[in-house]
């Protein structure tokens, strides 16, 4: 089934606790900021759920490991460890995703603010944004997101099955996460980074063999050419 891409949106199947598809966001945002695309371009988010592809809850270790590393690629984003006591580490993150499906509804900018901002609050902050009390203290603090009618979507489900609907019918199409769609019918995963693992997932560590920083510019033109 193919995967529809609006004009003027750039499709991304991602989860909030993938620490590359963050730093991706944040260097689609800076350039789609330096070329005044800010309106024009806007990211349509969709579920790649870890925790269900890989049938275990949010790997601590695994991201112990990952998060310096990716943190070292945009130190300004203040990346920590988890900074929390160990039995506050949220071991799922549907329900954040599910967030940012339901401030889709109200807005692409809603979305985007939602979702940086749960990431934010996960890789920075510490937070268990697996609880609801944490997502909404957070998106009271996003002026795009219209609170009250997330928690009425979150309460009612509204968004949980159209996500899942996606998910499920696109998730073998997707390489991993960051997976970027354009309206052209071209994708890229993970533009331009490329690592390895040295030892296993989870007991290693990720090596970047190669990171581009045109790469994201080049997305974000060819974006705006399919408008």
């Amino acid at each position: 089934m193919a995967i529809d891409v609006t004009p003027g949106t750039v499709v991304l199947y991602t989860d909030i606790v993938c620490a590359w598809s963050t730093l991706s966001l944040r260097r689609f945002y800076a350039e789609r900021e330096k070329a005044g695309l800010t309106e024009a371009v806007r990211v349509d988010h969709r579920l790649f759920l870890l925790e269900d592809l890989n049938r275990f809850p949010i790997p601590k270790n695994y991201l112990d490991a990952e998060t310096p590393v990716v943190g070292a690629l945009d130190p300004e984003l203040g990346w920590k460890p988890w900074q929390g006591d160990p039995s506050t580490w949220p071991i799922t993150s549907l329900l954040a995703n599910e967030a940012v499906h339901a401030a889709k509804s109200q807005s692409w900018a809603a979305a985007e603010e939602l979702d940086m901002a749960l990431r934010l609050a996960f890789f920075r902050d510490s937070r268990p944004i697996s609880l609801l009390h944490e997502i909404l203290d957070v998106a009271a603090g996003c002026p795009a997101v219209d609170t009250d009618d997330l928690v009425e979507a979150l309460d009612e489900g509204r968004a949980r099955g159209p996500m899942m609907a996606d998910y499920r019918a696109h998730h073998g199409q997707v390489q991993g996460s960051p997976h970027w769609f354009l309206a052209d019918g071209t994708d890229v995963h993970n533009p331009g980074i490329q690592l390895h693992w040295v030892g296993e997932a989870g007991a290693g560590f990720p090596v970047v063999d190669a990171d581009d920083p045109t790469a994201m510019a080049n997305l974000v033109a060819r974006a705006a050419s399919d408008r």
